[in-house]
This record gives C-alpha cells, sequence and structure tokens, in this order.
C-alpha cells in the first residue's frame, strides 16, 4: 500500500476538559473530566490512517519541550512522525472546553512558534523525499507568520513526481493550490459557500473542479457527504444517526479513511462511505474513533 504522508505545520497538544456547566467567564471553574490530546489536522489524519492499518509518516514542526512531549506521545502510540525541530518557541497547547449540560463547546488555541525560511527549507528537503505514486495530505490553515502559498510551493516543488496531493485548508489557500491540480481537495459546505463559488453545494464543486482539482469531497456535517470524482461523475452518502459530542477531527477523520478506502479499493463510492462513516464514528466519540467503530458505521450504511 501507499505511505500517506501528511504535514501539520502547527500542530499542538490539546488540553480536553469537560465541566457540568457553561464556564463562567468571571469565576473559578472545576473541570469533571481532563486529557490530554495530541492534535492539528494532518496528525489526526495519520492518527486515523494508522487506526485503519494503513502505512502513514506525519511531518511537520515542533519546538520546546511540550513538541518533545508531543512527538514522544504519537510514537508510543506507534504513529511514525519526522518532524523539523525548530530551536526556539514552542509547541501551542490548545484548550477545549465541553460543557455536559447542554452539549456546548468552547476553544481557546494557541498561537504557535515561529518558523523561519531555514525551517522551511528544511520542511522543504523532508517532502522532496517521498516517492512517485505516494499520497501527501497538506491540511490546516497557514499559520501566522508562514507564507500563504506555502502548499502551492510544496506542491510546485513536487510537480513532476506524481505524488498525489490532498488538500484541506480553506480560503485563498486552497485556491492557490488548484492550479497544481490536487488529487482531492475536500472543503466543507460553509467553507464553500466562503469561497465565492454560489450556493449549490453541487454547482460550486464543479466551479473547483474546472479551476484544477481532480477530486472536490464536500462534508455536509449531519447531511453526509458528496464527491465530484474526477471522472465527473457524482457521489451522495448520508451520514448515519448519532448523538455528536465532538466536532474535533471529524472531517480529518473522513480524509484518512476516505484515502484509506480509496487505496483499497480503487473505488470512489466505497471510499466516500468509508470517508463518511469515520467522520460520523469520530463525531460521536471523545476522541478519534476506533476501527472497530469506524466499520460498524460502515456495515450501518
Amino acid at each position: 500500500m501507499k505511505t500517506i504522508y501528511t504535514v501539520t505545520v502547527n500542530p499542538a497538544i490539546d488540553y480536553v476538559i469537560t465541566t457540568k456547566t457553561t464556564p463562567d467567564t468571571k469565576g473559578i471553574n472545576r473541570n469533571e473530566t481532563e486529557e490530554y490530546q495530541f492534535g492539528g489536522k494532518g496528525i489526526n489524519v495519520s492518527n486515523m490512517v494508522r487506526t485503519l492499518g494503513g502505512d502513514t509518516v506525519a511531518l511537520g514542526f515542533v519546538a520546546g519541550f511540550t513538541g518533545e512531549g508531543l512527538e514522544k506521545g504519537l510514537r508510543q502510540m506507534g504513529l511514525r512522525t519526522d518532524f523539523v525541530h525548530l530551536q526556539e518557541g514552542m509547541t501551542r497547547i490548545n484548550v477545549k472546553v465541553r460543557a455536559t449540560s447542554d452539549n456546548s463547546e468552547m476553544a481557546i488555541n494557541g498561537i504557535g512558534p515561529r518558523i523561519g525560511e531555514k525551517d522551511l527549507d528544511a520542511l522543504y528537503q523532508k517532502i522532496s523525499m517521498i516517492d512517485k505514486d505516494d499520497i501527501l495530505v497538506l491540511s490546516g490553515a497557514v499559520s501566522p507568520g508562514l507564507p500563504r502559498d506555502i502548499y502551492s510551493r510544496i506542491m510546485n516543488r513536487l510537480k513532476d513526481k506524481n505524488v498525489h496531493i490532498v488538500v484541506d485548508t480553506t480560503g485563498e489557500a486552497l485556491l492557490d493550490t488548484l492550479k497544481y491540480k490536487p488529487f482531492l481537495i475536500k472543503p466543507n459546505h460553509i467553507e464553500l459557500a466562503e469561497l465565492g463559488c454560489g450556493d449549490d453545494v453541487i454547482e460550486a464543486a464543479g466551479i473547483l473542479q474546472k479551476k484544477g482539482a481532480l477530486n472536490v469531497l464536500v462534508s455536509m456535517a449531519e447531511k453526509g457527504a458528496i464527491l465530484l470524482d474526477e471522472n465527473k461523475k457524482l457521489h451522495t452518502v448520508k451520514a448515519p444517526c448519532g448523538n455528536v459530542i465532538n466536532s474535533v477531527g471529524a472531517g480529518d477523520s473522513m480524509v484518512a479513511s476516505f484515502l484509506y478506502g480509496y487505496e483499497q479499493t480503487g473505488d470512489y463510492n466505497f471510499a466516500l462511505k468509508m470517508g463518511v462513516a469515520a467522520g460520523s464514528a469520530t463525531a460521536f466519540c471523545a476522541g478519534l474513533a476506533t476501527r472497530e467503530h469506524v466499520q460498524r458505521l460502515f456495515d450501518e450504511l
């Protein structure tokens, strides 16, 4: 099976806590539970690929004692990593608060370390070693201080290597990559509307495909997802019923499982069904879903 590489330019340790009631911003709050999760969209993708049994390597930047903790934790989980180690700063910590009384969520995200030109060059060097026909996932918002077109720069360096590139970001950073004909892009329905392609999801997906994307996967929360594939064929899968507990990582789980399913079968409909099952399974869990949970929802679909 092909190796799926992921890039997370600004990974994080997520400190996830639950409270009985919505936090009081003017007083002291007590949490009911707490746990640490190693996050960042690319890392989430790699973790789900690993969970399903695929081959994956997580790339990106880490810094300081929090970066050491993140890297150590991922390796203990069995995930292969090849991070660029920054000399200054620290990998960010994000605080995620969930109130059990009304299932509301609140997040306070850290900033992350400063990344210089030499650090970018080190990442480019690692990416240049990716073999042809492997898969590279570029996901997440571009951090402040980084070139807005960093994903385009990466794709330009790989344009002659036949690497299948997946882009999961938003706005201009996404549009900039379309000229390099990414294998897959995955906006959600809200992000799709923000790109100025109109309110009709299928028509908007078609516009992005005409701009260069080979396959356009659009996640639509409880409505499931659609895929406009490279053969101009439309695939739709409705989401299974369930209680949404956690929205973090659901889209990343969808990307990972879509890629895993496609690599296993070469069937876009099967891949979309896998993606929706995994995205939903993670949404119904406190963290990333297990392989068994994904399989159970896949069978229900």
